[in-house]
């Protein structure tokens, strides 16, 4: 469009008729080596590159005045488009994301940065309501912890570590439930980092001698993203993680968990009982709330009150009443229960049973009519019993509450494009029960799974159901070997064989299923 007509049509931009773009034209973001895109999206002005590589301008309703300008300015010509609004913001987020990946990746913070600055770049550039990918800061520690965060939410991470060692700085993602790391910082700029961190968390940055424990949130392409904060002295200075909580659009459904149909039926069958205890065991990172949360989306209606108590909350439901556990004030797990009791609840969610008081109020809500789940640290589903008689629990409370017990894992699932033949050795076979020679694979590592060998993780389980079985065997004290053994006798499928399962259909490697337990299953 020539500059002349521009500058006509900018006098009075409501005279212009631009087309709007056909919703079923696939788009990409596209940034062209001619165009700064910062001030391309300051002005409402999007390019986009269609499957045939041409590329398109789409213009913001708001500024069209000032985005003809803009364009009118480029060498290149570009054809000129609106689009409707729900496909104008996805475009603009993923620009956004397309720019300060580009960015992010390549800020490198500087080593001669002054450190009698800290104080005043972290009080200028603290905003915390902004979203992180429109911050224009130019300060280098501002960008990288941005950085830190958009990596981290773009990789899936679940946590952030950031640990201080003699000579230098170290930051590690958890992905997959491993620990990856993501860069190495000089010794003097990891103070500066935690010092930020601890700003946007709302910590003391002066006390270096206690631990401090904060919250935070960013927004990365409109969506807020809620951040547990840690921060613990260590030898050589402070160390944090920081765990990244999810969003109640984030809870799957039972089938989305990855467990088998026969087990998601179950599940369901179990989750039909309208007062009495299902509990979930497992150690940390294992999944445990996440299938809570899930059991809890699944039978939640208008109809019924669903009241939980966690410590952290770490989803947030829009259709749940969620209780903040907090020890300091005196509102523990106990505390809260007795509380929420007096709610008039339907089903109640309780963190983790952690101790004796906590356990009997449960029990006691269990027996009164509600629906109660919670979760328990044992490594079988089996061993729960005995975890509830250790804790002091009656067993005659135990089979006249419980319901099930679900004992989960989450298993690292090879990556498809590159994992190896491998077959199981003699020793093995013997040691861990599996078929001598079997064809299996093992992992190797690319780019694609970010050199570790695996992509993705898959859920498994073993379901211990209240069977009238299993309540004359509980009565009559049997071990917990003695249960475990009757109930794989009358059909219960183990953690072991879900894990031996996964390797022989190629799924994982023996190393992982025998680094997730193989042998304790």
């Amino acid at each position: 469009m020539p500059n002349f007509l521009l500058k006509f049509l900018k006098r009075d931009f409501r005279m212009i008729n631009i087309p709007i773009l056909d919703n079923e034209i696939e788009l990409s973001p596209k940034i062209p080596d001619e165009v700064d895109i910062s001030t391309a999206l300051k002005y409402g002005v999007l390019f986009a590159e269609t499957n045939e590589n041409e590329i398109y301008a789409i213009l913001s309703r708001e500024s069209v005045g000032e985005s003809l300008n803009f364009i009118s300015k480029l060498s290149e010509f570009y054809p000129i488009y609106h689009l409707e609004d729900i496909p104008y913001e996805r475009l603009y987020h993923r620009s956004l994301e397309l720019k300060n990946d580009k960015e992010l990746q390549a800020t490198s913070v500087d080593n001669e940065e002054n450190e009698d600055d800290e104080d005043i770049n972290l009080a200028e550039f603290l905003q915390n309501s902004s979203d992180i990918l429109t911050s224009e800061e130019s300060a280098p520690i501002i960008k990288f912890v941005n950085a830190l965060f958009f990596q981290a939410v773009k990789r899936g991470a679940s946590d952030i570590h950031i640990e201080t060692h003699e000579y230098k700085g170290e930051v590690r993602f958890r992905i997959d439930g491993a620990l990856i790391k993501y860069v190495e910082v000089e010794i003097k700029i990891i103070g500066l980092i935690i010092s930020r961190i601890k700003v946007i968390s709302n910590l003391d940055i002066s006390e270096k001698r206690i631990p401090q424990d904060g919250r935070t949130q960013i927004k990365i392409a409109g969506d807020v993203v809620d951040i547990r904060v840690s921060v613990l002295p260590s030898y050589h200075g402070e160390r944090v993680v920081m765990r990244i909580l999810m969003q109640s659009d984030e809870i799957p459904t039972l089938e989305e968990l990855g467990f088998s149909s026969e087990m998601t039926a179950k599940f369901r069958e179990v989750l039909k009982f309208s007062h009495g205890m299902i509990l979930i065991t497992g150690p940390t990172g294992s999944g445990k709330s996440t299938t809570l949360h899930a059991f809890l989306q699944s039978i939640a209606t208008p109809e019924k009150n669903i009241m939980t108590v966690e410590d952290p909350v770490e989803y947030k439901a829009d259709n749940v009443s969620q209780i903040q556990a907090n020890a300091k004030v005196g509102l523990t797990f106990a505390a809260a229960l007795r509380s929420i009791l007096r709610q008039d609840p339907d089903i109640v969610m309780l963190g983790e049973m952690r101790d004796k008081e906590t356990a009997t109020i449960g029990i006691q809500a269990a027996l009164t009519g509600h629906l109660l789940l919670s979760t328990l640290h044992t490594n079988t589903a089996t061993a729960a019993i005995t975890r509830l008689m250790d804790i002091g629990i009656d067993k005659f409370l135990i089979t006249s509450t419980l319901r099930g017990v679900l004992a989960q894992r989450l298993v690292r699932k090879l990556c498809n494009s590159c994992k190896v033949e491998d077959y199981i050795s003699v020793n093995d076979a013997v040691e861990y029960g599996l078929p001598q020679n079997a064809f299996i694979y093992k992992a190797k590592g690319c780019s694609k799974c970010n050199f570790t060998g695996y992509h993705g993780r898959q859920a498994i389980g073993e379901l211990f159901m209240m069977t009238d079985e299993a309540k004359e065997i509980i009565k009559d004290s049997a071990t917990d070997f003695e249960l475990r053994r009757e109930m794989r006798r009358t059909g219960m499928v183990t953690l072991a064989d879900g894990l031996i399962d996964m390797l022989l259909r190629h799924d994982t490697s023996l190393d992982e299923i025998i680094r997730i337990g193989l042998k304790e299953a």
